[in-house]
């Protein structure tokens, strides 16, 4: 099948949405599908406001359209809710062509915390855009009820993975600091509550791996902790495996990544109850969830390593890939004429 992702976040970009769009095409290429990422590869952009690390597409339509005629899709999923998703909406809705969508970001949440917007009114966006899709894909239970909640319908459920052969136990666990060694590895935004880790009174080395608009701030505030910036690769996954805690004090992720990353490397996650870790760790098995950060991170130093690689292991690339593949909704064999010669229309009208 050829199938169109179009996403509004991509490389070089490093999050959530971006490792699990490449890690399911990639599966999705060796099963034998012809997949393509339609990013902001290729287009003029623009600093998100706030997050100038976000590059947003200007005008796209023109290309998102041209893109389209020459890849001639059999099925659509746009991505994210940015001017590429916008584009290829406005497409698939002017040309009868079916799409799905998936909700990776809290965005009503994330803006509502940076101006003086209230949530219903980034809901109603949510609503609005994703109406038409055939199903939205979500990544937990959780974030299915909770959009429910807000009136958006034909949810279906496309889970995550992680990458068990890269993160892996450390055999031996270089020192990092004072123990116990208490990491964070992420975004370093306001929606990620970083404040609540870094205040938290517990004994041990607070570490920040990440960059982003909160981390000049942060550092100048809490002159305690060590911000390192972004790490990539082997070094993420050594300063990640030698880590005594993982803290995940985001009230806002969807899903949240890093805390499978954490315990297949063996390390105990730290959160708060609700949200994406009630689905993401085994309480009290893989790590320890309470709305006391302090009594979380203290219960997680008592988690069993093996039992945090374990419960990761049952997270599988190859099963989320397969939910993926069985939500699109493809072009039906018996438009294909027709949709040949609507691309053709489309493509000389371009030119």
């Amino acid at each position: 099948m050829r199938i169109l992702i179009v996403t509004d976040a991509w490389h070089p970009q490093t999050n959530g949405v971006v490792t699990t769009l490449t890690a399911t095409a990639t599966i999705l290429r060796a099963e034998g599908h012809d997949v393509e990422v339609l990013g902001t590869e290729g287009f003029r952009t623009f600093g998100c406001p706030s997050y100038p690390e976000i590059r947003l597409a200007v005008m796209p339509d023109k290309e998102v359209r041209r893109r389209l005629a020459h890849f001639r899709p059999e099925a659509v999923h746009i991505a994210t809710e940015g001017p590429l998703g916008l584009c290829a909406r406005a497409w698939c809705l002017e040309n009868n062509f079916p799409f799905t969508t998936s909700y990776h970001t809290q965005y009503p949440e994330y803006v509502s915390r940076r101006y003086p917007i209230p949530l219903s009114v980034g809901y109603a966006y949510m609503r609005w855009f994703h109406r038409p899709a055939e199903r939205t894909l979500v990544a937990t239970n959780t974030v299915r009820q909770q959009l429910q909640d807000r009136g958006l319908r034909n949810l279906r459920l496309w889970t995550r993975g992680v990458d068990t052969d890269r993160f892996q136990p450390c055999p031996t666990r270089p020192p990092m600091g004072k123990s116990p060694v208490l990491l964070y590895a992420g975004r370093v935004a306001v929606e990620k509550n970083l404040e609540a880790f870094l205040e938290a009174s517990v004994e041990g080395t607070k570490m920040i791996v990440g960059d982003g608009p909160a981390l000049s701030d942060l550092r100048r505030r809490y002159s305690n902790a060590i911000f390192t910036g972004y790490k990539f690769g082997d070094e993420l996954v050594k300063r990640m495996a030698a880590a005594d805690v993982f803290v995940f004090p985001s009230r806002t992720d969807t899903f949240g990544l890093v805390m499978l990353e954490a315990m297949a490397c063996g390390v105990p996650v730290a959160a708060y109850p609700g949200g994406a870790p009630e689905d993401v760790v085994a309480h009290r098995y893989s790590g320890v969830l309470d709305e006391n950060l302090e009594t979380a991170i203290r219960g997680a130093l008592k988690i069993d390593r093996e039992h945090c690689r374990k419960h990761a292991l049952q997270f599988s690339w190859m099963r989320a890939a397969k939910q993926f593949l069985a939500a699109l909704a493809p072009k039906r064999a018996s438009a294909a004429v027709a949709l040949t010669r609507c691309l053709t229309l489309d493509s000389a009208s371009q030119g």
